[in-house]
């Protein structure tokens, strides 16, 4: 039955009649799902002739609704394995249910490979199958080299709106060679314009190639899984179908092939599966014409005669006479059959851990903070995990900083790559943190995966100190115009621990230490308020300390980040008067007690 129907068509271009009678006899048998066409060919199943406007899209469907096989399966499928065999004939060899081997390979990888990362899918390689059978044959019965690319492009028509999609060129002939039009390509025909957003590498060549049956396999199944289907439902099904081509013929067929295939099927060599008919009168077929039927011209059957043997035919020879003699010939040396070199296995594609990844979770728990110019307790710590939220080991992820502080990986870098453990564990590089105070992010993605980042948020703050002590030294005393002559040295601690780094402000107060003063002591520079820094003993040195010109009480008040503050007293004195030498004391009035003179002697 199978073989009457077996030729290409383009959209709708069959008799609905015989197409409608052959489905239903199948569905009758084998296919209880099945949608059978409407009987007025309505949705887009009708023929497209001269007068119609074909889809100036391609309808959005991943082949531009290209033309398609639409030979139905044998009505008697394989049986499931372990299943009765009682009138069903398990089929072996070359014939309909068996799947060349690469192709096959190519539907189960991309079933396995989908499955993994999106596995509420559902998707069967065997709807694969059955849409490769209908699209190309089997990539024209397994017509592929060792990588599964096909020994020569496969192409659909020109989608140039005569009698099919009117498509412009969206690749600049790239993949089909034609820089007006698209056409769809290689063994599950994509149109140019979908293969640009669904192309897969699936056999790590580098390449993302239409022709070739792995990377088709696995683009047709994520394009079939689009749009969260699950493809166990029928609803969803026929929707991933139609989405391929939208023709309840098409449905149907591929359904066909599906059940069938799920039945029961077997691997064959490479090149020797069963083409479908096309074209094999030699004749090019327009799109938008049919090639009507023509029978076979059949001879008459000889009259009987009266007695009921057939008259002799004069133009032939008597069988009962004796004919010319013939010369002996020779025997013919026989011709070997030709050897068929075993197919070579396909090298599996190793599938990156990164295409695995569906989410990355954060590990790390509590606040990441530090003090200026230390090293953070924690890091970052992320899990890689599928779909399934099991960990995934190899995985390459990037840590990045972005913000306004500082804060640096080692070796002053703000990017950092880690590879995940067996765990699924990436912890980021130690992070230090610069002079500048604030907030900043750490970000964490997958490399070669583009899903959502995980973020984390991290504060660098001022050191602190609880305690500034004085270190020895005398009173600070000085007169008026002159510098404070003793020095001035603090220690900074946090807990009683040495607080290195940690910035104090000295500031020049009036007596009480309220207010900073107006006039009298000031720093070398000639300012009363000053930032310093303790070095890494916890020490504090002030610079020199001018008296000024006003004599008074004064306080140098110290203060750092964390509660410390101590006061220190400056004193500022008037300078003491000292007699000039050369100055004549003043008279002693008499009468006021002064010694009397004694009287001169006489002459």
């Amino acid at each position: 039955m199978s073989a009457h129907l077996s030729r290409r068509l383009r959209k709708g271009a069959t008799s609905g009649a015989v197409v409608a009678a052959a489905v239903a006899a199948l569905a009758a048998s084998q296919a209880p799902e099945m949608i059978p066409p409407p009987t007025d060919n309505a949705g887009g199943d009708r023929a497209i002739g001269a007068g119609d406007t074909a889809s100036p899209s391609g309808d959005g469907s991943a082949t531009g609704n290209s033309p398609y096989y639409t030979e139905l399966p044998p009505l008697n499928t394989p049986n499931k394995p372990g299943a009765p065999s009682a009138n069903v004939p398990v089929i072996t060899g070359p014939a309909q249910a068996g799947i060349p081997a690469s192709v096959l390979a190519a539907y189960q990888r991309a079933e396995q490979s989908i499955r993994s990362t999106n596995p509420a899918c559902n998707l069967p390689w065997q709807l694969l199958a059955g849409i490769g059978k209908v699209e190309s044959g089997q990539a024209r019965g397994g017509r592929v080299n060792a990588d599964g690319t096909t020994l020569s492009p496969i192409l659909g028509p020109v989608l140039n709106g005569v009698g099919f999609a009117n498509i412009s060129d969206t690749d600049g002939g790239a993949f089909d060679g034609d820089r007006t039009h698209d056409r769809a390509v290689g063994p599950m025909q994509f149109i140019p314009s979908t293969w640009a957003t669904w192309g897969q590498d699936a056999n790590n060549d580098g390449k993302k190639d239409p022709n070739n049956i792995y990377d088709a396999a696995q683009a047709a199944g994520l394009y079939l899984c689009a749009n969260d289907r699950n493809l166990a439902l029928k609803a969803d099904l026929d929707r991933a179908i139609l989405s391929y081509n939208r023709s309840t013929e098409y449905l149907n067929t591929v359904t066909s092939w599906f059940e069938y295939y799920r039945r029961g099927t077997h691997q064959i060599p490479d090149g020797t599966g069963v083409l479908p008919v096309d074209r094999s009168d030699g004749r090019t077929r327009h799109p938008g014409t049919t090639t009507p039927f023509t029978p076979a011209p059949t001879t008459p059957a000889p009259t009987p005669s009266g007695t009921g043997a057939p008259k002799p035919d004069p133009t032939k020879p008597d069988p009962t006479k004796p004919g010319p003699t013939k010369p002996p010939t020779k025997p013919t040396t026989p011709v070997k059959p030709p050897v068929t070199p075993p197919t070579k296995p396909p090298v599996p594609p190793v599938v990156p851990p990164a295409v695995k990844v569906a989410r990355l979770a954060a590990v790390s728990t509590g606040s990441l903070t530090a003090p200026t110019e230390t090293s953070f307790a924690k890091t970052p710590t992320v899990a890689a995990l599928d779909a399934a939220g099991a960990p995934i080991a190899g995985v390459v992820v990037r840590f990045e900083i972005t913000g306004t502080t500082d804060t640096r990986f080692p070796g002053g870098g703000t990017t950092a790559n880690v590879t995940t453990g067996s765990a699924g564990l990436a912890a980021a590089p130690a992070l230090r943190a610069g002079e500048k105070t604030g907030t900043f992010t750490v970000k964490a993605t997958v490399v070669g995966r583009g899903i959502e980042a995980t973020r984390f948020t991290a504060t660098v703050t001022e050191r602190q100190a609880d305690a500034l002590v004085r270190v020895g030294g005398d009173p600070l005393t000085a007169t008026t115009g002159t510098t404070f002559a003793q020095s001035v040295q603090l220690k900074a601690t946090l807990k009683g621990a040495l607080a290195p780094g940690v910035l104090v402000t000295a500031v020049i107060a009036d007596a009480e230490g309220t207010t900073a003063s107006t006039d009298g002591p000031t720093f070398k520079d000639g300012t009363r308020t000053l930032a310093l820094k303790a070095d890494a003993n916890g020490l504090v040195s002030l610079p020199a300390v001018l008296a000024g010109d006003k004599a008074g009480a004064y306080v140098l008040l110290l203060t750092a980040p964390g509660g410390a503050t101590t006061e220190i007293k400056l004193t500022v004195e008037s300078p003491t008067a000292t007699p000039s030498p050369d100055a004549t004391p003043e008279p002693t009035p008499s009468g006021t007690g002064s010694p009397e003179a004694s009287p001169s002697p006489s002459a």
